[in-house]
């Protein structure tokens, strides 16, 4: 806003007395930027509120040092005015130094800002005024520094400032009144109240112990000097005796011990490419570069003469004609301008006006990107709200992919070409969609005194609405684009944030639906969307199948797989840890918002129906009937394991299978959820739910089960039924309670196959107490013979006696 003069007890104070001003508080010098060509201007009002600045800038002579542009005395001359501020001063200024700005290097784009502010001023009046360009028709900004003397000078040819408005605009901030703006702000906290003050120029006070501001108006001949000091209670006016700004104003900055750094021309050099790159018009920095000039290499030229005479002398001659000067490249150091904003804002230009590779250009350059962008872009939004954008897809996920839980640095927020930041929560993008990349310019946007703390606003909700929409649009256009190939690189990048949306962001999960690519039973090799599943539904499906995994091999295996293959029925494989959540909350699909809707089943659970005729009904009644006792058995033996038993209609060479209910985890949630390192227990068990036993009634082992139970040999059908359950458990996705156990019961089953008796538990008993009893027994007998006396047996031909064909005589 345009900040109008001192009240009238400010504009009549004079110089205070030396014992006053020992005592008085520290100073706040204030500059408001203003917001550019508004209407203010157009009605009249006073000049920009903005630290405005020009000076006719000449480059010097080549091979001198940095010379600063002349600044003005730095003791008041005589005629010097000095004004006291009188507000609570202290306060005000810890507020605006400790609170508002995180970082001190945003005094340069602000005080950049404020005189691109005062160009804009100048170039508009000249339209109408030609002569408020006298003198010199460049509009530019300078800036020099002299890391000696500790300075920083910034100068521009804007409209500059008569001694009125030097009063108005730098001491608009200590009129009366600046209690109440402190105590709305400490009640409030609302920033936007101390940028109706403007205190852009005032940030120079991070870095600088002095400022001084010179100052040429054109609508008067004199010029004028504001200073202020960082320690002191007064800021003085007076009269500049150089004389040397055409137009304009001048700032110099007496920077502090420990902001030294900001008059080395390479740190200048980067903030102007942080924060004004854009800015419309040239920023130049007086700094060194090497020139180079050809010079005679002396040793060289020697070498080549000393060459040239001793082959002379072995041809006979007397001395060798002198050879031509080797000449060598020596580098002088030249202090000039240089231009240091040479990129052009694209945005502001009409989207067919640029070009394909502008636009790629740009992106690289301005997110550090190699690759061109898989899609883009360019937009201007127009009416109560005005802002230009440009999105970007870029062509490679990063290597270390954004955590959506942090901040998205990809959207960089300028305010009439002035970066404002790249850290945002969810102000401009929702997370889902941290991947998109772009610009976004806009003077409407309510930003505190910093400009770095994006405000929430209608504004702000429109152009975050804006965003996503393009955002999506751009995203449709590429997954039409015919061959497909940029949209399945783009899906293997960023598939995960398209699901993520889906969760998240429900005014839009409809559209997003329509992004999402999956392999399936009938396309395990490429990617499917749900339009074209519905496509090849057969003509009475009403349903969409999917299935759960953590890889396609180990969902195409499942047990509940079978009917659906037998049947020609296509099943969405879902393979990544987001896929279920994804679909669970999409709920249903339907390509046409007024068609069809289909609910997403998982094949996993309960009650998954294959559209079975009358008579296929009637069987499977009788079929469960008849296997009421084996279901009754398993029931029991089982107990709280299942929740039930049935007769399952969808198994086809499995014996049997576990299934949850609808609204309970399924094996691959179950196994998600136990990954999570600081998962609740209690909400894991009672979501975990009770399984329940789908059987097979045409399987061997149900059957072997039943006859079993018709032999009354429930012992060894009990044995059955858990190894039943347990191996269910890993063909259905489900950890096992005891791998020990379950292993156990394998080998039991291998030493089966290989032919050893398995003895039972009362026969293994009695096998080991065998041993003892005998040799138990076997004592008295070994005593009585013990006692016959022993008789020398004659000896017999070994060849005679023995049977063994490999110990027989030769």
């Amino acid at each position: 806003m345009m900040l109008r003069g001192l009240s009238s007890g400010m504009r009549q104070a004079r110089a205070q007395s030396s014992a006053s001003a020992a005592s008085a508080a520290r100073p706040l010098p204030l500059l408001a930027r203003g917001n550019g060509v508004s209407s203010a201007l157009l009605s009249g009002a006073s000049p920009c509120a903005a630290v405005t600045a020009a000076a006719s800038l000449r480059p010097l002579p080549a091979g001198r040092g940095p010379v600063l542009m002349r600044a003005a005395a730095t003791e008041a001359a005589s005629g010097s005015e000095t004004f006291t501020y009188q507000a609570e001063v202290d306060r005000l200024m810890d507020m605006i130094v400790n609170s508002l700005y995180s970082n001190r290097e945003v005094f340069l784009r602000e005080l950049i800002s404020n005189a691109s502010d005062a160009l804009d001023k100048a170039r508009f009046l000249s339209l109408t005024d030609p002569s408020v360009l006298a003198g010199r028709e460049e509009l530019d900004i300078r800036i020099s520094a002299d890391k000696e003397k500790g300075t920083l000078v910034i100068e521009d040819s804007g409209i500059g400032m008569s001694r009125e408005q030097l009063l108005s605009n730098l001491g608009t901030i200590a009129r009366s009144g600046t209690r109440k703006f402190m105590e709305a702000m400490a009640a409030k906290g609302d920033t936007n109240l101390i940028g109706q003050f403007g205190v852009g120029f005032y940030s120079a006070f991070l870095v600088a112990d002095r400022v001084m501001v010179q100052s040429k108006s054109p609508e008067e001949a004199k010029h004028w000097v504001w200073e202020a000091k960082a320690g002191s209670h007064q800021y003085s006016i007076r009269e500049d005796e150089a004389k040397d700004l055409v137009r304009g104003t001048r700032i110099t900055l007496y920077l502090k011990e420990d902001a030294a750094e900001m008059a080395d021309t390479v740190k200048i050099t980067q903030l102007i490419k942080q924060y004004s790159q854009f800015i419309a018009f040239p920023i130049k920095v007086y700094a060194p570069k090497k020139e180079p000039r050809k010079v005679v290499d002396e040793e060289a030229t020697k070498k080549k003469q000393a060459a040239a005479d001793a082959k002379a002398k072995e041809a006979g001659e007397e001395a060798a004609k002198p050879v031509e000067p080797v000449m060598k490249t020596e580098y002088d150091e030249v202090w000039d301008w240089r231009l240091e904003n040479e990129n052009k804002p694209i945005w502001t230009r009409s989207p067919k006006d640029v070009s394909e590779t502008a636009y790629n250009d740009f992106f690289k350059t301005t997110f550090g990107e190699f690759l061109d962008p898989l899609a883009h872009v360019h937009f201007n939004v127009e009416g109560t709200i005005e802002f230009s954008s440009i999105l970007y897809i870029p062509g490679m996920a990063p290597f270390e992919q954004q955590n959506m839980q942090q901040r998205s640095k990809s959207i960089k927020l300028y305010v009439k070409r002035v970066f404002i930041s790249d850290e945002f929560d969810e102000d401009l993008m929702p997370r889902y969609l941290a991947f998109v990349k772009g610009v976004v310019d806009s003077s409407d946007l309510p930003l505190n005194v910093s400009r770095e703390i994006l405000q929430e606003s209608r504004i702000v909700r429109v152009i975050r609405k804006q965003l996503v929409r393009r955002s999506i649009e751009m995203l449709e256009e590429l997954a039409g684009k015919e061959g497909g190939e940029d949209y399945k690189t783009f899906w293997e990048a960023f598939g995960r944030n398209i699901k993520y949306g889906v969760i998240e962001d429900t005014e839009n999960r409809e559209r997003l639906s329509k992004l999402l690519r999956f392999s399936s039973s009938k396309a395990e090799d490429s990617l499917t969307s749900l339009d074209e599943y519905v496509g090849r539904m057969g003509a009475n499906q009403k349903t969409i199948y999917y299935m759960a995994a953590d890889s396609v091999a180990a969902a195409r295996a499942a047990p509940f797989m079978e009917a659906m293959v037998a049947k020609g029925i296509e099943v969405l494989y879902l393979t990544e840890p987001i896929d279920e959540a994804c679909v669970t909350n999409l709920g249903k699909y339907g390509p046409d918002k007024n068609g069809p809707q289909y609910e997403l089943v998982d094949v996993s659970k309960e009650g998954v129906s294959l559209d079975e005729g009358e008579d296929e009904k009637k069987k499977a009644e009788e079929v469960a009937k008849d296997m009421a006792p084996v279901v009754d058995f398993l029931k029991k033996a089982l107990g709280e394991r299942v929740e039930k038993v049935t007769v399952s209609n969808r198994l086809l060479d499995s014996p049997c299978a576990l299934v949850t209910s609808k609204f309970g985890w399924s094996a691959n949630m179950e196994r998600i959820m136990r990954s999570q390192a600081l998962g609740d227990a209690r909400a894991m068990e009672y979501m975990k739910g009770r399984k329940i036993m789908e059987i097979n009634p045409n399987h061997d082992i149900i059957a072997g089960i039943k006859t079993l139970l018709k032999e009354k040999d429930e012992d060894r059908a009990r044995d059955l039924s858990e190894l039943l359950y347990e191996t269910a458990l890993i063909t259905s996705g489900f950890q096992v309670d005891s791998p020990k156990d379950y292993a156990s019961k394998v080998f039991t089953l291998m030493k089966i196959a290989l032919g050893y008796d398995i003895l039972s538990e009362a026969e293994e008993q009695a096998a080991a107490a065998a041993p003892q009893a005998a040799e138990a027994a076997a004592a008295p007998k070994a005593a009585e013979a013990a006692a016959v006396p022993k008789v020398e047996a004659t000896p017999v031909d070994a060849e005679v006696v023995s049977d063994d064909p490999w110990k027989k005589s030769a």
